[in-house]
């Protein structure tokens, strides 16, 4: 009778291995399906609304469609010549910071595209119209320009990836946090783990758009803090679990927003950058 048992608990156990494995083709399937009829729906530019060929765009983003901005497009609006990592002057030259920065040092900025050179809208729409068709394609924009800094040797890439977090009003009234949604694409295209619970706003602040430089700063002054959470401290009650974090909005204007934030990752030795879709540059340096 024993020996009987343990054949069928066998013969069951084959069935769950081919099972499962039958599983697997048909969800292998039916991703490349949903791939392949993605390819072939629609798809035509938000900016010269003509038809988004994809040209061997998975070759550089596999299994991923290009939607939102044709190449054309997409080639004019990016950066033409290296930028500073503080500023976004333009340079002429492969390094960080121009010289002005290099006095300062600032946080680290990075961006695939300035604001005002064709895409500003597209990321507008993101967040006030919820039109998310160009987040994918920004998004992976960035994950690149990340990925080729990162060969440079100008920056590093960080443990973990960290949205802007919004209050929970705005986030309430919004029903999004745009700067989470582009760092998921950021940590499935760079296999960087996202915490969007290690910082939170603790004040629920005006709008930071038509506001000077001054307005900026008093706005942002000390509305973040840390989730004072077990997971994050050691028995000296000092932060042990990140040391370099990556922030990410979808645009840095006078960055103010991710310097207050970076000041307070300062304060308990934890290093940071700022990623973000599009820089706002200053009026002289557009």
């Amino acid at each position: 009778m024993r020996k009987k048992v343990l054949n069928y608990n066998k013969n069951d156990k084959d069935v769950d291995v081919a099972s499962m494995a039958w599983l697997a083709k048909i969800s292998q399937w039916l991703h490349h399906f949903i791939f392949e009829l993605r390819c072939s729906l629609p798809n035509r530019c938000l900016l010269c609304q003509q038809r988004i060929e994809q040209q061997g765009y998975q070759q550089s983003f596999p299994n991923r469609v290009l939607t939102g901005i044709c190449q054309t497009c997409l080639v004019s609006g990016l950066y033409q010549t290296e930028v500073c990592l503080g500023c976004a002057k333009p340079l002429t030259r492969l390094q960080e910071f121009c010289g002005q920065c290099m006095a300062s040092l600032p946080i680290k900025v990075i961006a695939p595209c300035s604001y005002h050179q064709g895409f500003g809208p597209l990321v507008s729409a993101i967040k006030y119209h919820r039109q998310m068709a160009a987040l994918n394609v920004l998004s992976q924009q960035l994950a690149y320009r990340i990925q080729q800094l990162v060969n440079y040797g100008l920056i590093d890439l960080p443990q973990v990836i960290i949205p802007v977090p919004l209050h929970a009003n705005r986030l309430g009234q919004r029903g999004f946090n745009q700067a989470w949604l582009i760092a998921k694409q950021l940590s499935e295209l760079l296999d960087i783990p996202m915490d969007d619970q290690f910082i939170f706003r603790c004040q629920d602040t005006s709008p930071q758009a038509g506001l000077d430089g001054k307005q900026r700063r008093d706005n942002c002054h000390q509305a973040f803090a840390l989730k004072a959470q077990q997971q994050y401290f050691n028995a000296k009650g000092s932060i042990a679990r990140y040391q370099h974090v990556a922030l990410v909005d979808d645009v840095v204007t006078t960055g103010t927003t991710i310097n207050e934030i970076a000041l307070l990752l300062k304060q308990h030795q934890i290093a940071s950058q700022a990623w973000c879709l599009a820089r706002a540059e200053a009026p002289e340096l557009r």
